[in-house]
């Protein structure tokens, strides 16, 4: 049977992946801070729950980190999705607060790649799965740890590929675009004083209109299930709403055209770039 360790499994993204790959059969350890708060996994899993154990693990520890994978065992399948965001620009930013950022996003990652892969050298196979997200490809205003920390995983996973490639390792890197979440319409927060009120509610009305379009994170799980199971594996998946038009789109942007476009005056005009750059149109909705 396939062993699997999904890290921030309790709540969206990662709680739908949980849920799928134990539909598929696979044994699934379900890595979570707090495994009290593993019964909305549970219910979601259904029938499948009989081969989820959720795990305690805070990717930020060391020590928790080698006591879960010891507890685990050998896995096939290590999908990286604890992460954590945080809403500010880069003179607004609190550096302990993008510290963490960083020590979750990045070396909480880089903590479970260290602890799975001695395993699955001496196999010589496994999977490493990496849930970045399309600020890993490009960046939007108002969120400077977060997105830095996803283009740093992108460069990491770029690095791993080649590293574990000739173990017989796989590596894949999920961009999720905006996904439907429980916490993602809570995500209004900003500093109380800050000169960057434009940045922000263009920030904000980006994520209002993705969020409209409804986007499950179990689309997200189907895409992993397909990376780890495809005969004609990628390194990148975009997904889900914005995942391959901001991706593909800041790829062929030219970086005078990226600079522009927050060069724009009125809240229009940036949708109007925005939409010309990317296809799509972020202007609040009207009844």
């Amino acid at each position: 049977m396939t062993v699997s360790l999904v890290t921030g499994a309790n709540s969206g993204i990662g709680r739908s992946i949980a849920a799928h790959l134990a539909g598929q059969g696979h044994t699934v350890y379900a890595g979570m801070r707090d495994v009290g708060k593993a019964d909305k996994l549970i219910d979601k899993a259904g029938e499948a729950a009989e081969h989820i154990y959720p795990i305690t693990v805070d990717v930020t520890d060391d020590a928790s980190v080698t006591e879960a994978f010891a507890g685990a065992g050998p896995l096939d399948v290590l999908v990286n999705n604890a992460g954590i965001g945080l809403n500010a620009t880069t003179e607004d930013l609190d550096l302990e607060a993008g510290r963490l950022v960083f020590d979750t996003n990045l070396w909480g990652a880089i903590r479970c790649i260290q602890a799975a892969l001695p395993a699955m050298r001496e196999r010589g196979s496994g999977h490493i799965v990496n849930i970045s997200s399309v600020l890993g490809r490009t960046a939007t205003v108002g969120q400077t740890a977060y997105c830095a920390s996803k283009w740093a995983m992108e460069g990491m996973s770029e690095s791993l590929v080649h590293e574990v490639g000739p173990f017989g390792i796989r590596v894949s890197i999920i961009e999720p675009g905006i996904t439907r979440t429980a916490i993602l319409p809570k995500n209004v927060g900003q500093p109380e004083d800050t000169a960057y009120e434009v940045a922000y509610r263009r920030m904000f009305q980006m994520y209002q209109a993705g969020i409209a379009a409804n986007v499950s994170p179990d689309e997200v799980a189907s895409v992993v299930w397909h990376a780890i199971t495809t005969d004609e594996p990628r390194l990148r998946y975009p997904c889900t709403w914005g995942g391959r038009e901001l991706t593909e789109g800041r790829a062929r942007l030219h970086d005078e055209d990226w600079v522009a476009l927050g060069m724009a005056e009125t809240d229009e005009e940036y949708f109007e770039r925005f939409e010309s750059a990317f296809g799509l149109d972020i202007r609040p909705l009207t009844d």
